[in-house]
């Protein structure tokens, strides 16, 4: 612990030098407790302490560096450090500093950010507000309850609300310092299924799949600066959530509707290209996949894709590569070597090569969805049945290294630090710790 805690103040304190700082009614309890650190970009240096402060992740993509897992999940390398029971939930946890934050819906009627104790899981405090909503008849299976992970950056949580609000928290005390209702402010259509992509934090803004449409939005003080691609671009309800990716050497948002992709300019919001996705329903729910100039998709309903991304002048243009008959559903891809490692409608894990199509394996049927996170060449695969995966990232077979009952339903994204693991379970939060992890070769 004391380690960990030292590589925290290390890292705060070198980061700005190195230039790698940060590109209705309500109720609040607090206690005395540490302060939270700036969350930062991914790196390759194993000293310094990398929060997981977003969906999927550091950069976004599901992957870890500079970390070796061990081999095995056993009670003997996986330790249960603490749980804290909460109302239901599909947002993953996010860790930064000393603090674990997680959502939960109360009484089918309100909604509330936690913030708990890294070591002990005691909770700091709680901000509630009022919020919940009836999803249409075909999807009450899978709850009324909140479901977009929050982001954290310099002090602060963007927490997005199921009836479409983004609420901005003081992540030390827990006070509301700005809120954004889109369905009031912006005459939106409320959202039928509600807000479920995750905001994406860049520098100055957070960005946002809200409202009807996309929008950016100061940071600082809630006010919005653009909003792009509203209408009939399928924004409403959006499943996929956001990223920034680096395609024919301009740096853009990438963006998935429930009907299209849309490579975006972070500037001034120019859509720069766009692309129909099919997807029955709409239900277009993974965040695109970025491999070099292409974009891994995969859809219910609309099968698996690769499109490569090409610019002449100014324009660019998305045109296909490869396309496959398998359906994705919830589960986003973790690229490793290459392969593209994800998990199917069918309840199959799969492995596919980006680069020519080939789908290199399937296994038979696990749950109904999985989120992974991957390090070096091994992957993390937390099961909707709450069983937690370890599996050799190999392309030519499945390999499953070990697994471990650690819920007993999960549909949140794992979250993963250095040795520690959480695991939002549907009504609970649990920390684990492992034996064994080395960072950069040293134990």
């Amino acid at each position: 612990m004391l380690s960990r805690k030292l590589n925290v103040i290390f890292a705060s304190c070198l980061l700005p030098i190195l230039g790698l700082a940060d590109s209705s009614a309500q109720t609040t309890q607090t206690v005395p407790s540490p302060k939270v650190t700036q969350a930062q970009p991914n790196t390759d240096a194993g000293e310094i302490a990398i929060d997981w402060n977003q969906w999927r992740g550091p950069s976004r993509d599901g992957k870890l560096k500079g970390v070796q897992w061990p081999d095995k999940l056993g009670e003997n390398q996986l330790k249960k450090v603490w749980s804290v029971a909460l109302g239901p939930s599909y947002s993953g946890p996010i860790v930064v500093g000393d603090r674990v934050y997680t959502t939960q819906t109360i009484d089918k009627t309100y909604e509330s950010v936690t913030a708990h104790d890294r070591e002990t899981g005691e909770k700091v405090w709680e901000q509630t507000w009022q919020g919940a909503i009836q999803v249409p008849f075909f999807a009450k299976a899978n709850g009324d309850w909140i479901r977009s992970t929050p982001a954290y950056s310099q002090g602060r949580l963007y927490v997005a609300g199921i009836r479409d609000l983004l609420v901005c928290l003081d992540a030390e005390k827990g006070e509301e310092v700005w809120k954004i209702d889109f369905p009031a402010q912006t005459n939106s259509a409320p959202p039928k299924f509600g807000f479920v992509s995750s905001p994406l934090v860049d520098a100055k803004a957070v960005y946002v799949q809200a409202g009807g449409a996309f929008y950016k939005i100061d940071k600082e003080n809630g006010q919005i600066i653009w909003k792009t691609a509203e209408g009939d671009s399928g924004m409403n309800s959006a499943f996929s959530s956001p990223i920034i990716a680096t395609l024919q050497g301009t740096r853009q948002l990438l963006v998935q509707t429930r009907n299209e992709l849309m490579g975006i300019e972070i500037g001034e919001g120019k859509i720069l290209c766009r692309q129909p996705i099919q997807a029955f329903r709409g239900m277009n729910i993974i965040t695109p996949t970025v491999e070099g100039d292409k974009i891994f998709v995969s859809s219910y309903g609309g099968k698996t894709k690769v499109f490569d991304v090409d610019k002449s002048g100014d324009e660019f243009s998305i045109e296909q590569r490869w396309m496959l008959p398998a359906d994705g559903y919830m589960t986003t891809p973790v690229v490793v070597g290459g392969h593209a490692y994800t998990h199917l409608r069918n309840q199959r894990f799969a492995c596919f090569d980006i680069e020519n199509g080939v789908e290199t394996w399937r296994t038979g049927a696990f749950g109904k969805y999985a989120s992974l996170i991957a390090s070096d060449d091994k992957i993390l695969a937390l099961d909707q049945r709450g069983d937690l995966m370890l599996i050799q990232a190999n392309p030519e077979k499945f390999e499953l290294l070990d697994k471990r009952k650690v819920a007993s339903d999960s549909w949140a994204h794992l979250a993963v630090q250095g040795d520690e693991i959480f695991v939002r379970g549907l009504n609970e939060l649990t920390a684990y710790k492992w034996s064994g992890v080395s960072t950069k070769g040293k134990k």
